[in-house]
């Protein structure tokens, strides 16, 4: 990583965040609940995604370009709010960046570690998220004792986006999906897609009450939180009606991804702006 000049960062600057869609949301709706003093800059690539089914040399390159308008924000930091980003291009962001930055897979595994008592994690998520291995990565890093389970559930995101949060649908393909692990006698499971929180009760309610159920999205809130604190670049003042305390930027789509905002964050978000990341 580039050396990180904390001097030359402000504690009223924004938090950074982005998602190939409207999954991190779940992300962002954790900080203000977590740290709600702090600005967020989101940016959603709603014209790209599902990120899940792309290489990684391209969601390294997206990735890349939505840092780098992020960064015109002077933002403090930038959390990476996408288990497939995180996967296949933390490594190249952090290496590049003289600010921090977070991806969600790390707090993840580590809550996961933390959480199994019989030593088998199930992980759900993209195709891309399991097939690129980093959370038995990240797990075996904390644990030799833990074994890993891992089941792309590649229809999730689109059930998810169409709103089916609650649907008979939904049901019959998490059944299918999660079979497997639950045969496998796993007791813990993270929701490797920041989608999937939106889904937690469904998926709670078939694995059953045994399996704790590891929600990155809360992880990396809670994590943040405590890497500003020790940084001492936590807000300390409440940011003033009227300073843009939240902004939403997206690639397509914007009156799309208003409605599905204000399903998950119950703050009135009035409006997204749609940017085109080539003409940055």
């Amino acid at each position: 990583m580039s050396q990180i000049k904390t001097e030359l960062l402000r504690k009223d600057a924004p938090i950074g965040v982005f998602d190939s869609g409207v999954g991190g949301l779940t992300v962002v709706r954790e900080i203000m609940r977590q740290i709600p003093n702090e600005k967020i800059i989101y940016f959603g690539d709603t014209a790209r995604v599902p990120y899940g089914s792309k290489s990684k040399d391209t969601v390294t390159r997206f990735s890349e370009q939505i840092v780098r308008f992020l960064r015109t924000f002077q933002v403090k930091t930038i959390v990476v709010a996408c288990n497939t980003a995180s996967a296949y291009a933390l490594d190249e962001l952090e290496e590049d960046a003289d600010i921090p930055v977070m991806g969600v897979l790390k707090p993840g595994a580590k809550a996961a570690v933390e959480a199994t008592r019989n030593g088998r994690v199930g992980v759900i998520g993209t195709e891309a998220t399991i097939g690129s291995g980093m959370y038995s990565k990240y797990i075996k890093e904390l644990s030799k004792n833990v074994t890993i389970y891992g089941k792309a559930c590649p229809l999730f995101v689109p059930l998810i986006e169409e709103g089916l949060w609650e649907d008979p649908v939904t049901d019959e393909i998490a059944g299918r999906y999660l079979a497997e692990l639950i045969d496998i006698d796993i007791d813990t499971l993270i929701l490797g897609c920041t989608h999937y929180p939106l889904i937690r009760s469904t998926l709670g309610r078939l694995v059953g009450g045994r399996v704790s159920l590891v929600n990155p999205a809360y992880e990396t809130a809670r994590e943040l939180k405590d890497m500003l604190l020790e940084m001492d670049m936590l807000n300390d003042e409440e940011p003033k009606l009227g300073s843009n305390r939240y902004q939403f930027y997206v690639s397509d789509k914007a009156e799309k991804f208003v409605r599905f905002a204000n399903s998950i964050i119950k703050y009135g978000i009035l409006s997204a702006k749609t940017i085109h990341l080539e003409d940055c």
